[in-house]
């Protein structure tokens, strides 16, 4: 009884004889290249899927020089900001026919290192990197030895060094605060960031030159992780303090979910009692109670723009660096306005 051939044997000539085309259209098709019709391609898969055809990676290596596969390396896979991120990058980069390897480095840099090193030895065409805290310049230039086209996201560790693609987080918490000083409000606390980067940095440089406009100096500013948790216990120690602040700028939307709730066991009333913002406009901002007024910072946007980024730098890898800073937008909604009035035990 002869046996039948494993799917490693199965030959693009093979393919090409059972539908009757060409070897080179067949490559084509399977590739989804758009001068083959989309009954061609579909026809061409069906007879690939019917033989067992498996698409050899290696050997396409070797003819054309790339893998066909990027490296997504993010800090928090868990964090629903940096899903949407990643999404808008895969969105790019499935549309150019290439795979995503997505890697959490848990904000660690010691993972980050041997996670960059694994998708060496895979031999990526690119990386995007959301470098974890403390991480160092001297890494991109490690990475730019190595030959690997690469785009910092959401983070950079150097103003001028590489390609990058970010959001305008000072300008976003600036206006978040100008917002509740033409409110009224002039004891303003800082909540959230504990680790250190450039998208910490940048919100407090926000912080600072929105107060320092109006001459005004920060009430206090509170660094905790990034938790519900870490926003309730900080506002609920703020609370007793005398006089409290009177409203809260947070690092995160979840910060300050965490801090609305903290607000609520203390009987106080959000957006009457006590003015609460956010940062990045997460899809439960506008669900929550009160809806939350908050900077959008537009994870999907930033994710798209860094893969189509990263195409670029594969294409032209000589080109001069890039930095991408898309604007922020402040979305005003329930939970800021004006301080209580002298009555209040707050």
């Amino acid at each position: 009884m002869p046996q039948k051939k494993s799917s490693s044997c199965i030959t693009l000539s093979r393919i090409a004889k059972e539908v009757g085309l060409s070897s080179a259209a067949v490559s084509m098709a399977l590739r989804g290249h758009k001068r083959v019709s989309a009954e061609t391609r579909q026809r061409v898969a069906e007879a690939a899927a019917r033989l067992g055809y498996v698409y050899n990676r290696g050997a396409a290596r070797l003819r054309t020089g790339q893998s066909h596969t990027v490296g997504i390396v993010i800090g928090d896979i868990s964090n629903a900001f940096f899903g949407e991120l990643v999404a808008g990058v895969d969105e790019i980069i499935d549309a150019a026919g290439k795979t995503s390897f997505l890697f959490n480095t848990r904000e660690n840099q010691q993972r980050q290192q041997h996670l960059l090193t694994r998708l060496r030895e895979q031999g990526v065409d690119g990386m995007i990197i959301c470098p974890a805290p403390g991480t160092d310049e001297s890494l991109f230039d490690e990475i730019s030895r190595w030959g690997i086209p690469c785009v910092q996201m959401l983070r950079h560790v150097s103003g001028h060094h590489g390609d990058y693609v970010g959001a305008d987080y000072r300008t976003g918490m600036d206006a978040l605060c100008e917002h509740l000083i033409q409110l009224g409000h002039r004891r303003i606390a800082f909540i959230g960031g504990n680790l250190e980067h450039s998208a910490t940095s940048q919100r407090i440089e926000g912080f600072h030159a929105a107060l320092a406009r109006h001459n005004l100096k920060p009430f206090s500013i509170n660094r905790c992780e990034l938790t519900r948790r870490a926003g309730k216990d900080v506002i609920k120690t703020l609370m007793k303090k005398s006089p409290p602040p009177s409203a809260a700028v947070c690092y995160s939307d979840i910060i300050a979910f965490g801090v609305i709730a903290g607000l609520r066991e203390l009987g106080l009333n959000v957006g009457q009692d006590f003015s609460v913002t956010g940062f990045d406009n997460v899809d439960e901002a506008q669900e929550s109670w009160p809806p939350l007024t908050t900077a959008a910072s537009h994870a999907r946007d930033i994710g798209m723009a860094a893969g189509r980024l990263l195409l670029r730098r594969i294409a032209e890898p000589d080109a001069p660096p890039e930095r991408n800073v898309l604007p922020t937008d402040i979305i005003i909604r329930k939970t800021c306005g004006p301080p209580p009035g002298p009555n209040s035990q707050y």
